[in-house]
């Protein structure tokens, strides 16, 4: 096993991803020295299709739900000739370009994944490798993603049915792994990849019977609202949130109308009190009998399901589409270690009492989490360069307590539901606390003494 002091002052960032390597972009931008380890032979993450890690959720005709307007990074647009809903190939070869143009490939260590990430008593951070190497880093960046950790829910007989089952995370076309024509399908959830595969595999030269269950109704959201994406309706920036939300719940049940005139559950919430689920076809399929909606799950047996309101049919194939654990391997720490899928940060990035740990991209932010992390990179930034000074401990917990009423108040109470925010909310606020920070810097020396590496003059 190597053992290396790595230069005093250095970052290390865990992951390649969309929300890795746009931290690195930043750093590079200010001269902040960083490691960037990549466990699999190439960036992209969750966008990299067959993955050879197996953390990639990609299925052969993945479209992303979020239009080319809204995931555009700021420095890179997006090509013009893309579709408004591009394919992952093509958010993977712009997730390439990105890396290339700025050169930073070269920082990235591929095939190497982070085992441990362990506390030392100096607040700085050992960091041991898949190869045996231990680097020592003062600032680490936690990258690695949240949807990779596939979450599978028991029930009553589970174990002796017959038929195959697979998590979306695996799901990758209707003909292999598993040849899905001909076969009676479930689909069960009610999410973005719920519907997608659902709608798939309800063609009719493929399954004979798809159903999906849900075990409470929602709102299925369009992907164009009058000929144009509809995430690129922004409000007002002076319009108070709650009015906002409020027009934009008249407009859906508007334009849907409601959920059981399709054939689905009655909703127990209002438009936009759930993460969205985001379909162009489901409730095509859905009125047209492709898909048959059914109610939650109670129990199994060898060859079908019995359902919560009392049918009972026999099953093929099940999809679970049931969503991830959120989890991180390489951390011990009990403070580190999320509840229920919960996690509380300041800004959604750090956790009170680990000043110099950051993550990112640990949110499910409206409309976008593709770009969500180049906006957080800007306060990792300038804590680390000392141009940012953090409330403390007392004060981060208190807002850290608003900001989740503010962003997930109005959400009914669901796992799901555990790190969401608005993204341009976010945003707004993210830029004026920085600018608070700043100002506590010149108030004040920072609770963790800084390196001295120079910024921007004009940092974006």
């Amino acid at each position: 096993m190597a053992v290396s002091e790595v230069k005093n002052g250095r970052a290390c960032i865990i992951g390649a991803g969309c929300s890795g390597f746009t931290m690195a972009k930043r750093l590079k931008d200010y001269g902040i020295p960083y490691d960037c380890f990549e466990m699999s032979d190439d960036i992209g993450g969750n966008w990299y299709f067959h993955n050879p890690n197996g953390r990639s959720s990609c299925y052969s005709s993945l479209h992303i739900d979020t239009s080319k307007w809204r995931l555009a990074f700021e420095d890179f647009p997006v090509p013009d000739k893309w579709p408004d809903f591009p394919h992952h190939s093509q958010l993977l070869a712009y997730f390439k370009a990105y890396v290339e143009h700025f050169d930073l490939r070269r920082t990235i260590t591929f095939n190497t994944r982070v085992v441990s990430v362990e506390r030392r008593a100096d607040k700085d951070w050992d960091v041991t490798l898949s190869n045996g190497d231990i680097r020592t880093y003062q600032w680490v960046c936690v990258a690695n993603g949240h949807h990779w950790d596939a979450h599978t829910p028991d029930y009553p007989g589970l174990a002796a049915f017959s038929g195959h089952q697979t998590h979306s995370h695996h799901y990758r076309d209707p003909f292999d792994p598993f040849d899905f024509r001909g076969k009676k399908v479930l689909v069960v959830g009610a999410g973005n990849s719920a519907m997608d595969i659902a709608s798939e595999l309800a063609q009719r030269p493929i399954a004979e019977r798809l159903f999906i269950s849900m075990r409470r109704g929602v709102w299925v959201l369009p992907k164009y609202v009058n000929g144009v994406p509809a995430d690129k309706a922004v409000l007002p920036s002076w319009m108070p949130t709650k009015l906002g939300r409020a027009l934009a719940r008249r407009m859906i049940k508007k334009q849907l109308g409601r959920p059981e005139d399709y054939g689905l559950p009655k909703p127990d919430h209002e438009p936009l009190d759930a993460h969205p689920s985001v379909s162009g076809e489901f409730l095509t399929r859905v009125g047209c009998g492709d898909i048959l909606p059914r109610s939650g799950l109670s129990k199994f047996d060898e060859n079908g399901i019995h359902f919560d309101d009392g049918q009972y049919e026999e099953i093929d194939a099940i999809v679970w589409a049931t969503g991830y654990k959120v989890s991180f391997p390489f951390l011990s720490e009990p403070d580190l270690t999320p509840v229920a899928n919960k996690l509380s940060l300041f800004k959604r990035i750090i956790r009170p009492g680990f000043d110099n740990l950051f993550f990112l991209g640990l949110a499910q932010p409206l409309p976008t989490l593709v770009n969500f992390a180049e906006q957080q990179s800007k306060l990792c930034a300038e804590a680390i360069t000392g141009a940012y000074a953090l409330p403390d401990k007392t004060e981060m917990e208190r807002i850290i307590a608003s900001d989740e009423i503010l962003h997930m108040g109005h959400f009914y109470q669901a796992q799901r539901h555990t790190m969401q925010v608005d993204f341009n909310t976010y945003v707004k606020d993210l830029m004026a606390e920085i600018v608070r920070g700043r100002k506590r810097h010149k108030a004040g020396p920072s609770t963790r003494s800084s390196k001295e590496i120079a910024a921007p003059a004009n940092p974006s």
